[in-house]
């Protein structure tokens, strides 16, 4: 049997649904946790959120060692956070940076990724409903893998 996914997000994220509906939508956490676990099926699901930047640190160094793949959306660490870069540079797995809003479209602030660069695969503007898509394509990722 494969290792879970995890699913790791950021600062906020547990006001979605409340926070900015206009951009972020008003689907909440719990409602994309369903979506994931939807999503992930028989693969499996670890699904987390912290407002706490060493808290998703230690998050990313477990999954390093017990998850088969990682989607993260970092909120706004991905734009300031050395240590939660650092922390994904170790990842050895298919990782997903994944934002609900199309960052592109926002202010210039939200324009530089630092997790870009490590990340296997950029996906952003989605809504809610690209968690979906991107445990999918993790999980197609994970197959690939393994039968290499």
């Amino acid at each position: 049997m494969t290792k879970p996914i995890h699913v790791l997000n950021g600062p906020n994220l547990n006001r979605l649904g409340l926070r900015e509906p206009e951009i972020y939508g008003p689907t909440t956490l719990a409602e994309v946790e369903r979506i994931c676990r939807e999503a992930a099926g028989e693969a499996g699901l670890v699904f987390r959120q912290t407002n706490a930047e060493y808290q998703m640190i230690d998050w990313i160094h477990e999954a390093i060692d017990a998850s088969s793949a990682l989607l993260i959306n970092p909120a706004a660490w991905t734009f300031y956070s050395m240590a939660v870069m650092d922390a994904l540079k170790m990842y050895p797995h298919p990782l997903v940076e994944y934002h609900i809003s199309n960052v592109h479209r926002r202010e210039s602030i939200y324009h530089r990724s630092l997790v870009s660069p490590v990340a296997t695969v950029v996906m952003a503007g989605g809504g809610a409903r690209g968690y979906g898509h991107a445990l999918r394509l993790l999980r197609d990722l994970v197959a690939d893998r393994a039968a290499a």
